[in-house]
């Protein structure tokens, strides 16, 4: 498992590419519904973790010599998918379904969480349709509690021993180590890509921006850091000229993920300086201090050292605050506020975040999106006109 873990190339070509051709084909590698890059993992021997939105502790598995894989859908129709789930449902919990159903993407084991009710459900329906295991990983209902740590770092535990048994290889404090330091120099990394998009957004467009975010949940981070350590440079250096745009923040992309396209039209209008896209690879904030009890120092993490977002309940990051400090910190003029179809945290929160915009004086975009959708000719208009009024109003 080492050597697959290590020595692995799930992505080879992009080295010593031009920075248009490496975002090129990491956008095309990101709606490729052929997962080509867990396809090498796997005929190299290696196994795959499977999880769901919204966040994992991927330094586990990976600890363990297996590839994190982020299930997230994919551009696909679940024609087989559909006869499992009823037809109210969003479209993310179909499409990854599927995936897996059609082999797509093998995986020998699927984690998901109770962030609504389809994905809690998930794994009871995933289990009845696989023989690997499936399960729950139950993330604190009440972060404020003063057990909060102690009964998710157990919750961790579970999980690792879990893994043990797929991997076939422990999960020793001294590997956990070497893979939280691995994923802070990843988090590091797209910290800085982030700041690029707040303070030159013209450097990078959204949908390029979203696509080097959006590789590192197929392939290994070690890989990831080495296509970030080589991209960010490039684009530092790119001689793009700034243009006369609204700089927005796009919130609403949490779960299901809107289509790549829907992110280029975005981006033809407005600068996206910042988003809660993915916002599950990029939760922990800081580095995490795995000096002692590595399990620990990743449950303090997830509750200390987080984002925010509409799945997690904690009374310490009001979600409609955090939205004005993110749009204060990005300097930005206004907010795309959207929810995918049929999906009840994203849509309640909706409600929410456009009061406190009205309240705080701050334009907004309300939408909807679907991982599928296809067309966004009305949104591309709506969207110039809403920008319109407020570059001439």
């Amino acid at each position: 498992m080492t050597a697959a873990r290590t020595e692995v190339r799930t992505f080879p070509g992009w080295e010593g590419k031009p920075i248009d051709e490496l975002l090129y084909q990491c956008r095309e590698l990101v709606e490729d519904p052929d997962f080509p890059t867990v396809r090498r993992w796997r005929e190299a021997g290696g196994k795959v973790a499977g999880h769901f939105q919204v966040y994992f502790p991927e330094e586990i598995a990976h600890a363990a010599g297996l590839l994190p894989l982020k299930l997230r859908g994919a551009p696909i129709e679940p024609t087989r998918a559909d006869s499992h789930f009823g037809s109210y449902l969003c479209s993310i919990v179909k499409t990854t379904f599927e995936v897996a159903l059609s082999n797509h993407a093998r995986v020998d084991l699927f984690v998901t969480h109770p962030i609504c009710d389809a994905a809690r459900n998930l794994a009871g329906v995933w289990g009845r349709n696989f023989e690997f295991p499936c399960q729950i990983l139950y993330l604190p209902q009440n972060p404020n509690s003063a057990h909060a740590a102690t009964y998710l770092r157990g919750e961790y535990r579970r999980l690792a021993d879990t893994i043990e048994t797929v991997a076939g290889r422990a999960v020793t404090d001294r590997a956990l180590r070497r893979s939280i330091g691995i994923y802070d120099e990843n988090r590091a990394l797209m910290r800085r890509l982030y700041d690029l998009k707040r303070e030159t957004p013209w450097q990078v467009s959204a949908e390029d921006a979203y696509a080097l975010v959006a590789i590192g949940g197929l392939m290994p981070r070690e890989e990831h850091n080495a296509i970030l350590a080589a991209a960010l440079p490039m684009l530092e250096a790119r001689p793009a000229r700034r243009q006369d745009r609204v700089r927005i923040v796009f919130e609403g992309g949490f779960c299901e993920q809107p289509p790549l396209d829907l992110i280029r039209t975005i981006g033809r209008s407005c600068y996206v300086v910042d988003d809660d896209l993915l916002i599950g690879l990029r939760w922990i904030v800081a580095d995490v201090d795995a000096g002692g009890d590595p399990l620990a120092a990743l449950a303090e993490a997830y509750l200390e050292r987080s984002s925010y977002s509409p799945v997690q309940h904690d009374l310490r990051k009001p979600k409609e605050r955090m939205l004005l400090e993110r749009i204060a910190r990005a300097r930005a003029q206004a907010a795309i506020v959207t929810a995918a179809k049929m999906c009840e945290p994203g849509l309640e929160e909706q409600v929410a975040y456009t009061h406190a915009l009205d309240h705080a004086g701050i334009p907004y975009f309300v939408s909807e999106f679907e991982e599928n959708m296809s067309s966004f000719e009305t949104l591309a208009v709506q969207l110039e006109t809403f920008v319109e009024n407020l570059m001439f109003d």
